[in-house]
């Protein structure tokens, strides 16, 4: 099975910022649409961005100005720029290879996702 690798978590301050990378070696990224996500204890996995194989992205607004997305298909990584974060932010990441405007559950090759933690 193929599978996304997320990586770069950890522990910020609150306003602090932090990126995270989505990377494979199974599967060419250039093909799909890629969308990050994050699962809060006791919550529901929930997107909060996602970037078209044209390169186009997408936020909720409880991330726009704040989450940043950028794809390097020649390396096979998608970026998650994240700033001003807060508590509310503390999930574990993913990321995952799908359609941006899919359902979550047409969203594939889930890894096993990296930690954050944002202190208050």
């Amino acid at each position: 099975d193929v599978q996304l690798q997320a990586s770069g978590g950890g522990l910020v301050q609150t306003g602090g910022s932090l990126g995270l990378s989505c990377a494979t070696s199974g599967v060419t990224f250039g093909d799909y649409a890629i969308g990050w996500f994050r699962q809060a204890p006791g919550k529901e996995r929930e997107g909060v961005s996602c970037v078209s194989r044209d390169g186009i992205t997408y936020a909720p607004q409880s991330v726009k100005g704040r989450f940043t997305i950028s794809r390097d298909d020649a390396n096979n990584i998608v970026y998650l720029q994240m700033k001003n974060l807060a508590p509310e932010d503390t999930a574990v990441y993913y990321c995952a290879r799908g359609e941006c405007h899919g359902p979550l559950s047409d969203f594939d090759s889930w890894g096993q996702g990296t930690q954050v933690t944002v202190s208050s």
